[in-house]
């Protein structure tokens, strides 16, 4: 099976709101669903698993079953952490009776606008090599921070990627990491390409991504941006 695990744990503090960001309200629908949505119209994706915030449930259940998220299967607890939560998700699906050989798709649940194209790329480079990471080549001049100062990094910026979601392997390479990681003591990693690096895994595969699902709903000024996206059609003279 080919499985989207969709992060939804966060309470969102950045957001500053009074619910946490996955489940506000944009033009009248909750984020989460338009994440779900992207996953539900994939003709690849076959079901989908959502690690939520603790007393949410009931509601992502509710607003799924409003939209028809008929794919929706699993909801895990999350933890406090984003590795803990994935964790959960990854050990929740294995308990499910999912097999080692599964396709899973870690992706932010706060990150709406990936593409089908990013979907199916994903599903098909973990097919071929057993790891993808969504992301794109840098473009603007990266510099490190030194408390108040920047300073000149020594990589080049042709080498450096901006990673986004979703983050693709089979389900026993993500059990088998995450297993390596408790042995290893380390429990507080950002993303699961940086969990697969940290226990040993040196090249992932890339997949490209774009600007539109770099967009993940982290402060106000981003549902500015959100919205503006999802209201803008291309220019019609436009190549694509």
């Amino acid at each position: 099976m080919n499985i989207a695990l969709l992060t939804a744990g966060g309470s969102g503090n950045r957001m500053g709101q009074d619910i946490p960001k996955q489940f506000m309200c944009i033009d009248n629908k909750p984020v989460i669903i338009y994440t779900l949505q992207a996953f539900q119209a994939s003709d690849e994706i076959d079901v989908i698993a959502v690690v939520c915030l603790k007393g949410w449930e009931v509601v992502l259940r509710a607003y799924a079953n409003q939209y028809n998220i008929t794919k929706l299967r699993w909801i895990f607890e999350g933890a406090d952490t984003n590795q803990g939560s994935i964790r959960n998700g990854v050990m929740g699906l294995l308990q499910s009776g999912c097999s080692d050989g599964d396709i899973i798709l870690v992706h932010d649940g706060v990150r709406p606008l990936v593409s089908g194209d990013i979907i199916r790329h994903n599903i098909e480079t973990c097919r071929k090599f057993g790891y993808a990471v969504t992301g794109l080549m840098c473009k603007e001049a990266i510099m490190e921070r030194v408390g108040d100062n920047v300073q000149e990094i020594q990589i080049p910026r042709e080498r450096l990627v901006r990673t986004q979601t979703p983050h693709t392997y089979t389900l026993g390479s993500l059990v088998k990491a995450h297993k390596d990681a408790d042995e290893k003591g380390i429990d507080n990693t950002v993303a699961s390409c940086t969990l697969m690096a940290k226990v040993g895994i040196r090249e992932q595969h890339l997949v490209m991504g774009s600007e539109k699902n770099g967009l993940k709903l982290t402060r106000p000024e981003d549902v500015e941006l959100f919205k503006a996206m999802i209201h803008t059609n291309p220019e019609p003279w436009m190549k694509q």
